[in-house]
């Protein structure tokens, strides 16, 4: 396996894949344009570069049919959609992007009806977009710095929401803890890595 130490270069968020693969994200310190990247890992442990041209590699997920793979690229403020096939992804395009003022796209998931869910760093909420890219709903959070979301529970029907607290001056109590939102939609059993 090929691996490129990048100076000023860390590891922001991965997924696995509907064929065990797993995306996994990079991005500089600095957060720099072009600074990170988005890489595929299969099971025996070979690398392919997927794309070399983002800021801040951040929330990927699949269709609950696995055509379609949603990717953010948070300084870019959208949610971006690939055709999915064969552990290839083409004909990107805009999904959904989020207004200026309301935070920057981080995590993401998918559930059981083909909705995005995406936590908004700096916007103290995760939101939820039909599959046309539509804003259907919106849960508020007290922690404003919110990094992802995911399905989990016994039936898959709770959302567990990461925050953070750094940076900030006056954190709420709760920023930087793992929330619970009960009852508020139905997961997908997520695939486990291939290796």
């Amino acid at each position: 396996m090929h691996r490129e130490v990048v100076p000023g270069r860390r590891a922001n968020d991965a997924a696995v894949a509907p064929d065990g693969a797993l995306w996994a994200g990079t991005m500089r310190y600095d957060e720099a344009a072009c600074g990170g990247s988005l890489s595929r890992v299969t099971g025996d442990g070979s690398v392919q570069l997927v794309l070399d041209d983002v800021a801040v590699s951040n929330g990927t997920g699949w269709s609950p049919d696995g055509r379609l793979m949603y990717y953010i690229d948070s300084p870019t403020r959208r949610i971006d959609v690939f055709e999915y096939a064969d552990g290839r992804v083409s004909r990107r395009r805009r999904f959904a992007e989020i207004e200026v003022g309301a935070g920057f796209p981080d995590g993401l998931t998918v559930d059981a009806d083909g909705c995005v869910w995406v936590a908004l760093w700096g916007g103290g909420a995760v939101r939820r977009y039909t599959p046309d890219g539509e804003l259907e709903r919106v849960v508020s959070l007290p922690a404003s710095l919110v990094t992802a979301c995911a399905f989990g529970g016994a039936d898959l029907t709770d959302l567990y929401v990461t925050t953070a607290r750094v940076g900030l001056a006056a954190p709420h109590p709760v920023a930087g803890s793992l929330l619970v939102v009960p009852g508020v939609g139905k997961g997908l059993a997520q695939v486990a890595f291939a290796g």
